[in-house]
């Protein structure tokens, strides 16, 4: 009897284990790029902060790695299966010493109207005047340095479905330590107050706008044939830029750094530029638009040929989820094609 009991109890450790080896290889995979290694919050939220952990249950974890925030930087795993979801959810939670929390999830009546009111007067300052939520990402280039974190957005089909009204009402209660979420029981509202905040937000989802389909294929590079030699095609290259209000940084040797120096081919040439002020803009939204600044159009000759090729700055944003960004890569994508149509014509 003894042996069964120990070998049942070893079996179960080596299910717990193998469940969190298991969610520490996909978390690796889909959410240290942003969350941190340890769960301390990137480009994304800080996961194991005390204050956040201990106050969500797992099914507000699950529901969130399910539907994402649309437009918000967090995308949907969609292909995910239930299982990987959990096994995230466990080994996101085995970093809290407590348990899971419980929380009432029963509709949270009160008055939408004055909880608008209250709404602005309390909350509008972090969240945004429509509960958009703030602005940047967890990197600190794209926040305020004394903000840990950003404000979510609460007009989010994503949070909503998450979000139970309990857990809404205990958070507007009892605030997040670690972040500028205070408790506004001790801020003086009444739980009555509160509950029409709650009922506020809430009322975000009668005008939600309808789930996006995901993208049709975009391409992740605009081309384009030049009717001129190779030499005159970098100097119009050279023009367009300028034209487009940019500044030349550099020209470099397409080959630079791959082969041995000097043995790079000739007709094959990189064009760097930059309009700074664009640059610090999209940087502030999400720096992970880094990855594909400054600016550059190659120009190649092979077979008598010469074309221009340049990365679609659309194609990278969409990957990125975030609304804020779409909308000056779309501006960035045009500039792109005005200088190869200019470059070309």
């Amino acid at each position: 009897m003894l042996f069964r009991l120990l070998l049942l109890a070893f079996l179960l450790q080596s299910t717990q284990a193998m469940a969190a080896i298991d969610g520490r290889h996909l978390f690796t995979r889909y959410c240290v790029a942003c969350h941190g290694d340890d769960g301390n919050g990137g480009v994304g939220v800080p996961l194991a902060m005390p204050g956040f952990l201990n106050h969500v249950p797992d099914d507000y974890l699950f529901k969130t790695i399910r539907n994402g925030r649309q437009g918000r930087v967090m995308p949907a795993f969609v292909d995910l299966s239930d299982a990987q979801i959990n096994a995230l959810v466990r080994y996101i939670r085995s970093w809290s010493k407590q348990p899971a929390p419980v929380i009432n999830d029963k509709v949270v009546k009160g008055d939408a109207v004055n909880g608008g009111k209250l709404f602005e007067q309390h909350c509008a300052t972090c969240h945004g005047a429509h509960g958009e939520g703030g602005k940047g990402t967890g990197v600190t280039f794209s926040r305020p340095r004394d903000l840990p974190i950003i404000a979510p957005g609460l007009n989010n089909r994503g949070f909503l479905t998450a979000a139970t009204d309990g857990m809404i009402k205990e958070t507007v209660m009892k605030g997040r330590d670690g972040t500028p979420m205070v408790s506004f029981l001790k801020q003086g509202l009444t739980e009555k107050q509160i509950n029409d905040i709650v009922a506020y937000v809430r009322s975000f989802e009668q005008n939600l706008p309808k789930p996006e389909s995901r993208p049709e294929k975009i391409p992740e590079v605009l081309m384009a044939d030049s009717p001129y030699s190779y030499e005159e095609t970098v100097a119009a290259v050279k023009k367009a830029v300028v034209g487009a209000n940019f500044r030349m940084i550099r020209v470099q040797p397409f080959e630079q750094g791959f082969v041995e120096a000097n043995k790079e081919d000739p007709r094959k040439t990189i064009l760097y530029f930059c309009n700074f002020g664009m640059l610090n803009e999209a940087m502030a939204i999400d720096p992970r638009v880094g990855l594909f600044l400054p600016c550059r159009v190659t120009v190649v000759e092979q077979e008598g040929k010469v074309r221009l090729f340049t990365i679609n700055p659309h194609a990278v944003s969409v990957k990125f989820n975030n609304n804020e960004l779409n909308r000056i890569c779309d501006q960035m994508t045009q500039m792109y094609k005005s200088i190869l149509e200019e470059a070309t014509l």
